[in-house]
């Protein structure tokens, strides 16, 4: 069994030697990871295949190829990224510099999840390097294939004391969270994220915290009916919509629902065939426990669209209508190839209803109305989204990626990954060749009237 003390003493050694400072050296281990991932495309694709059914083309789009487009934005960045930042310096301070100095936190934990087995643990393992830090990573359980080829390609690309994998379930995490790090990663069910803060509250460790939610997909009665039918079901259904971001629940405009849901019906065979389980690309459900748990959130609900299911965990895309609030699927985050049907007539009765719910991870909308869209990005709380469009919004290093309230904490890609990782120490270099004495004790009314002149 690993020894977690020696492993992250080894890392802390490792850190403070200084190594992982260098600007040069940050890159050289990205620019490594890199070209070990390309080494090992076919074995990460197979493992994908293997944890999810996902088919090459969907792993390199939605894991590998993401997490190469991230390390090459950090190459290009780190150097402007870490750079110290000039300050104004206030007129009571003179004469003196002030700037800003990004610094890593030091031994870092991540811990990810199954769904996205391979983008969700290297994504914000590159952020943490490129800022400076070491890192522990702890991948997904269920996802084993894909795990057992992280630890490879961890251990062909650098030594323990940079980036080291702990493998197992929920002993390995326990133990994990009983250890003091100098910051944690999380991403993962809302139940663990609650135990992973109140356990970094025990050292006062600072958290992200990747969520999820319900998240709804609006579309009123001005859509692009065809492009929403085509954009909603990619979204949805992909990876079988074991997706964090995958739209939760349609919530459609009465008047134009018919028209849309024939749509996404002849999607859904455009995109995964007439018969979706005899196609070898569409993937399966990750484990018994979750798909006999979709399975019981369709009983009892009218099927518009598909509900079959085949061996080994495979479950057509499917459509429920005629749902209402209190219905079983309504009451939890779905997380599987099921899409409930919601009717609405005024906006303001959509926007109750999302409000019913605590502020989700990505929200969705389709329309060609400024108002409404000015009204629901404006009004309504949430992580992050689209208009007139599906989960792209996570898939560029130039925004940042999180959640807000019960669906997560603190963002990451691109810049505001490197922020997530590192510390600004706000500095002021004071002169030596000048003293104003006004700021010292006594104070006179000679110098309580020079401070109101200076600070006002």
């Amino acid at each position: 069994m690993t020894d977690l003390k020696e492993i992250i003493n080894t890392q802390r050694i490792y850190f403070r030697s200084g190594t992982t400072l260098p600007v040069e050296n940050r890159q050289a281990c990205l620019l490594a990871l890199k070209q070990a991932i390309r080494d090992m495309e076919y074995e990460i694709l197979e493992a994908l295949w293997e944890d999810l059914g996902k088919s090459a083309g969907e792993g390199y789009m939605s894991e590998v190829g993401m997490v190469l487009e991230e390390i090459s934005f950090m190459v290009r960045h780190i150097q402007k990224f870490s750079r110290e930042q000039k300050a104004k310096t206030p007129l009571a301070q003179f004469h003196a510099k002030s700037y800003v100095k990004p610094c890593p936190y030091g031994t870092v934990l991540i811990m990810s999840p199954w769904n996205y087995p391979f983008l969700l643990a290297i994504g914000p393992m590159v952020d943490a390097l490129a800022a400076g830090n070491t890192v522990i990573l702890k991948p997904g359980k269920d996802a084993g294939a894909t795990s057992r080829v992280l630890t490879r390609l961890v251990e062909k690309t650098f030594t323990k004391g940079l980036v080291f994998v702990v493998e197992g379930g929920r002993e390995a995490n326990s133990r994990l969270l009983e250890e003091k790090f100098d910051y944690i990663f999380f991403t993962g069910g809302k139940e663990v994220g609650r135990l992973v803060m109140e356990k970094a509250a025990r050292h006062l460790t600072p958290v992200s915290l990747e969520l999820g939610g319900k998240s709804p997909c609006v579309v009123d009665e001005s859509a692009d009916i065809p492009l929403t039918a085509r954009r909603v079901v990619f979204g949805k259904f992909l990876n079988l919509g074991q997706t964090c971001v995958a739209p939760d629940y349609l919530l459609v405009h009465s008047s134009i629902k018919e028209e849309l849901l024939s749509r996404m019906e002849q999607e859904i065979h455009r995109q995964f065939g007439e018969k979706p389980l005899e196609n070898p690309n569409y993937g399966h459900i990750i484990n018994e426990k979750h798909f006999q748990r979709l399975l019981g959130l369709m009983e009892g609900e009218e099927i518009r669209i598909g509900g079959k299911t085949e061996r080994r965990r495979r479950l057509e895309p499917t459509i429920l209508t005629n749902v209402t609030m209190d219905s079983p699927v309504m009451g939890e985050e779905i997380f599987g190839p099921i899409l409930p049907v919601l009717e609405f007539q005024t906006l303001e009765e959509a926007m109750g209803i999302i409000r019913q719910y605590p502020a989700p991870l990505a929200l969705y909308l389709f329309t060609k109305k400024r108002a409404v869209k000015k009204r629901i990005t404006e009004e309504i709380p949430f992580g992050g989204g689209c208009v007139n469009d599906t989960v792209i919004h996570l898939a560029t290093p130039y925004m940042g990626f999180g959640g807000i309230g019960e669906s997560g904490m603190g963002a990451y890609h691109g810049k505001a990954g490197f922020d997530t990782f590192t510390h600004y120490k706000s500095l002021v270099d004071k002169k030596t060749w000048i003293d104003l004495p006004f700021r010292y004790a006594p104070y006179s009314a000679r110098n309580n009237k020079l401070i109101r002149l200076f600070m006002k």
